[in-house]
């Protein structure tokens, strides 16, 4: 019986050690994640929604929850340069987070796929720069389309899909379809200044 409690003694000494070093691992390192996570949204928002600066954007949001945010002019703060939302899609085997930049037609301006874990190989092709070209080849084809009707060659849409992952290709005009649904009445109603 001794034994039994000695070694429940040492077990709790060894995980209460693990949990407090773990403790002090996430104390020092979050900080510095939520920086990155920061500065990598920031980025990603200004290439979504070119001639903007970082300080030119804002979040809107309501109850705590950012809804979109909005890139003003440097030169007339009143008037809104465009506007940036992040879309969700389900695809293959992950969530697919893209942000998208969008006119005040609801144009799409700016698209950069944010995360996504697809299959090696073939989903992964959503962020694949193709030699000597700056940028994604497949968010690319987004720019310049309505935001209401973007959809896939094989559902009778412009965008073409990437060959072997389809679904994942679907997930993304699906969630930009979804996404600027949800947030285009809000954004028909802030043009106005004090807004």
């Amino acid at each position: 019986m001794k034994e039994i409690i000695r070694f429940g003694l040492i077990l709790m000494f060894v995980a209460l050690t693990a949990a407090a070093a773990l403790a002090a691992v996430y104390g020092i390192t979050n900080p510095r994640i939520q920086a990155q996570k920061q500065a990598q949204l920031q980025s990603a928002l200004t290439a979504a929604l070119p001639g903007s600066t970082s300080a030119g954007i804002a979040p809107v949001s309501e109850n705590g929850e950012i809804l979109y945010y909005r890139a003003r002019d440097g030169q007339d703060s009143t008037r809104a340069l465009g506007y940036a939302f992040i879309a969700r899609g389900v695809g293959y085997s992950s969530t697919i987070e893209s942000i998208i930049g969008v006119d005040d037609h609801g144009r799409i301006v700016g698209m950069k796929v944010l995360s996504q874990a697809e299959t090696p190989g073939l989903g992964t092709k959503l962020q694949e720069i193709k030699y000597g070209e700056a940028d994604p080849w497949f968010s690319r084809q987004f720019i310049g389309k309505s935001a209401t009707r973007v959809a896939v060659d094989k559902d009778g849409g412009e965008i073409v899909s990437i060959t072997g992952a389809t679904i994942s290709s679907r997930a993304v005009a699906r969630s930009i379809n979804a996404g600027y649904a949800q947030i285009a009445q809000r954004i028909s109603g802030s043009s106005s200044p004090e807004k």
